[in-house]
């Protein structure tokens, strides 16, 4: 399978990294989809079933750490990586990855990282 198969969701509210991401992935040959906030994931998760979902944990209506929670329990095989701002709170990371979350990568976060982080899982 290759790159081109591949469907990642981004569930993020800030346009500058929904541009970043898109650029970065779209480059690479992923499908991608958007989310702006956690209700509309929630909502088109089921329907789209990307391979992966890169959150971030600060998105309105629904939190990233409760998109997680949703994932991991009802989408075994859908990895997600997290993305947190410099300086959120320790107990949130550790919150992640109590709920099952893949990863976790700090914004603002290297492209070729992050890049690398994503073809791990998939």
């Amino acid at each position: 399978m290759n790159t081109s198969d591949k469907k990642i969701m981004i569930i993020e509210n800030d346009e500058m990294t929904i541009e970043i991401l898109k650029f970065l992935l779209k480059k690479e040959g992923y499908k991608i989809s958007i989310a702006k906030d956690g209700i509309n994931a929630v909502e088109r998760i089921p329907i789209i079933l990307p391979d992966l979902v890169i959150t971030t944990i600060i998105i309105p209506l629904k939190s990233g750490l409760e998109i997680i929670n949703y994932i991991k329990e009802n989408f075994k095989g859908m990895a997600v990586i997290a993305l947190s701002s410099l300086g959120e709170e320790e107990n949130t990371v550790e919150e992640a990855f109590k709920l099952g979350v893949d990863d976790f990568i700090t914004k603002p976060f290297n492209p070729t990282e992050l890049l690398l982080r994503i073809k791990r899982f998939l």
